[in-house]
């Protein structure tokens, strides 16, 4: 069994939601990645996504699209995130996602990207821009090295798509729980909960449900795990911590293991 519906099964037998953490890897600086990651771990978080920074991330907010920036200012590039991942799996076997846009990938071409990937610790990738209809080659590829592929579900996915989508999805699917790009939100929207049930009607049994994007509170987290989803994931969060503390180091990972923790509390069901 992979690593990510292992993670999944144990959390199910223990009556948990799994919580997702996102930051962007090398944000503020490559080094820094691996002490974040161990933070958010040891706060809680079940499965790690790191972003591969891009200049153009069209479905990302101002947060983290500005932690992008840094990233790529600190020369982060996609060889130094494999490095990275490399890094945290010598310490850690909790399940890596990497999420990046497509660009990245067809440059260093299929092979070569997964080669690194897979060697690496990768457990699963993202690919916001990447439609099903043009994901053969690219989901070929990626099951012969045995690494998950992710793909995202919207407000406006039909349950004809929703279907086909999960056709090609393995490890779990995305929901973007509203319409527009991330960032944190203060409140939970209805639509967020209908859609969650909606969803779960075509899920339920087949893969686990991850939904993202405005979720940044406990009460947010504990909402959508009681109603049926599997897990939550937070970005926007996280990224805002490493945004205002980067310059100090021993409060930016005092803080992010605690709002890790306070995040995963809320994802006990029995609670």
């Amino acid at each position: 069994m992979r690593r990510i519906a292992s993670t999944f099964s144990r959390l199910k037998s223990q009556n948990e939601g799994a919580l997702i953490a996102y930051v962007t890897a090398g944000d503020p600086g490559p080094a820094y990645t691996p002490k974040i990651v161990e933070a958010l771990i040891k706060g809680g978080a079940d499965i790690i996504e790191l972003g591969i920074p891009f200049s153009d991330p069209i479905a990302d907010g101002p947060t983290i699209q500005a932690a992008s920036t840094r990233a790529l200012k600190a020369g982060t590039t996609p060889k130094k995130v494999f490095e990275i991942v490399e890094e945290i799996r010598e310490e850690s076997d909790v399940p890596l996602v990497l999420l990046s846009y497509y660009n990245p990938i067809f440059k260093m071409g299929l092979k070569v990207f997964f080669e690194y990937a897979y060697t690496s610790g990768v457990d699963g990738m993202i690919i916001p821009d990447l439609p099903i209809e043009e994901a053969y080659q690219y989901k070929k590829t990626a099951e012969a090295y045995d690494i998950d592929t992710i793909f995202l579900a919207a407000p406006s996915t039909s349950d004809e798509r929703l279907r086909r989508l999960l056709e090609y999805t393995s490890g779990f699917l995305y929901l973007v729980s509203i319409f527009g790009v991330t960032g944190a939100r203060e409140r939970l929207q209805d639509l967020t909960i209908r859609l969650i049930k909606k969803t779960l009607k075509v899920t339920s049994g087949r893969i686990p449900l991850a939904v993202g994007f405005g979720i940044s509170k406990p009460e947010h987290v504990k909402k959508i795990i009681r109603n049926g989803a599997d897990a939550a994931i937070v970005g926007s969060g996280f990224v805002k911590i490493i945004e205002r503390k980067h310059n100090r180091m021993e409060e930016m990972l005092k803080d992010l293991h605690e709002y890790a923790g306070q995040l995963k509390k809320a994802t006990l069901k029995k609670i």
